[in-house]
């Protein structure tokens, strides 16, 4: 089957979509992709098609490959747009290129796009290798997808199952040029070790290799597939109710999680949180294990690596983005019905009768007494265990002052107010769900 007739077989799914794009990097792999879509736009009618540079500027011998791949899309009518980016120093060059790159694919790519990209089948055989080198487990060894969601539009390689040489040939055979990358063959990255090092000597042994180990990753996304049905069914069991209809944080009943065996509970929690957070290290485990053993009383807390799992109430609860910032503390006076937005911390709504002093929103700082009707003076802090406020609760919820420093008001809780206030009167805090 010729390589024309192997793309288009891998197309079929895409042809109703609203724009392609390529992700041309002008190298040989991205140049042969172009290539062999354009001549199949000329065949059928496909979505309008453009391409995507993306211009790191890692080395000065790339400042020219813009003009490179500009001439070429001029060559093929194709669009092209070229974006630069700014790289991140960390400590892989390669995981800070790639994670710019496709913010900046993530910027043009928008509903019902494709992103087609150029992977190729050795590309799939060193992830594996790498991966399996780095110790990764199932998730890990199942390699480069095929397809997965880019903002609202789809990232799509066609080619992942197409050998390094079958493109090289095609690109011989239609006189294409492409850029020769010069860190390609600096065998300092392990990427390209493997490739120019490891892979040669392993395919002097087994001819077979690189197709073997891309089977190999089929296999394993198989296996992937029913641990993702046997994590699905666990969390199903753990699933809640609402604490409270205004709080929409992710979170999970402990105690069908902790009746599991550890390799289920691992593999329920890896499908969980990976919607939400990059996924521990193995060694990182441990701080579920101790999240699990902890006492009540301890507060325990699962740090990772941009959010943090805490545990109460017999649920764990993730939290991320301005839920791990403190509110700031200052003051905000109230004069009329109105709402107020609060830094790192939502919103708050005030409506009907005020009491005609000054008051203020602040936070709890501790000490904190309410006058209530029928119950008198009342601490705060044990009307909270009361109704088992969550902890990390306590110090975001909103609270109504007079200019005295006393408490008349708790947001959300109408049940908690000053004897004196009005019953038309509410105080409704809205938290920053919307981050999940």
């Amino acid at each position: 089957m010729s390589l024309v007739s192997q793309l288009w077989q891998q197309l079929t799914p895409y042809q109703q979509a609203k724009r392609w794009f390529v992700g041309f990097s002008g190298g040989m792999d991205s140049t042969v992709l172009l290539h062999l879509l354009v001549k199949l736009k000329q065949q059928y009618n496909l979505p309008e098609i453009s391409a995507i540079y993306i211009h790191h500027g890692l080395q000065a011998v790339a400042d020219s490959w813009p003009d490179h791949c500009q001439k070429t899309c001029d060559e093929l009518a194709i669009p092209l747009i070229i974006i630069k980016v700014k790289v991140t120093k960390q400590a892989s060059i390669e995981q800070a290129a790639r994670e710019a790159r496709y913010h900046a694919f993530s910027q043009i790519v928008q509903k019902d796009d494709i992103l087609f990209t150029a992977q190729h089948q050795n590309d799939q055989a060193e992830t594996l290798l790498f991966r399996l080198f780095r110790g990764t487990g199932v998730r890990g060894l199942t390699g480069i997808p095929k397809s997965r969601p880019l903002t609202t539009g789809t990232v799509v390689r066609p080619l992942l199952d197409i050998p390094y040489q079958t493109l090289k040939n095609y690109a011989d055979v239609n006189h294409l040029q492409w850029i020769e990358d010069p860190s390609n063959t600096d065998t300092s990255f392990s990427r390209n070790y493997l490739r120019h090092q490891v892979i040669p000597v392993l395919q002097s042994y087994w001819p077979q290799a690189v197709n073997n180990i891309t089977q190999t990753a089929k296999h394993l996304q198989e296996a992937q597939q029913l641990l993702n049905e046997l994590a699905i069914q666990d969390l199903i069991v753990a699933q809640t109710t609402p604490l409270y209809p205004w709080l929409s944080i992710p979170n999970l009943r402990l105690e069908p999680l902790a009746n599991l065996i550890w390799a289920r509970q691992k593999n329920a929690l890896a499908h969980w949180l990976a919607k939400y957070t990059l996924l521990p290290s193995t060694v990182h485990w441990q701080g579920w294990q101790d999240l699990l053993n902890a006492k009540e009383s301890a507060k325990p807390i699962w740090q990772l690596q941009n959010a943090e799992l805490h545990r109460t109430n017999e649920r764990i609860w993730l939290l991320m983005d301005n839920w791990l910032n403190k509110p700031a503390t200052t003051k905000q006076p109230i004069s009329s019905e109105q709402e107020i937005s609060l830094s790192n911390n939502g919103i708050v709504t005030i409506k009907g009768d005020l009491p005609n002093k000054p008051l203020f929103v602040s936070y709890r700082q501790g000490g904190e007494v309410l006058q209530l009707h029928n119950r008198g003076h009342r601490d705060l802090k044990k009307l909270f265990n009361e109704q088992a406020i969550p902890s990390f609760l306590r110090q975001r919820i909103p609270l109504l002052f007079d200019k005295q420093n006393r408490l008349i008001a708790v947001a959300n809780f109408p049940q908690w107010r000053d004897k004196d206030i009005q019953q038309n009167f509410s105080f409704e805090w809205l938290p920053n769900n919307n981050l999940y």
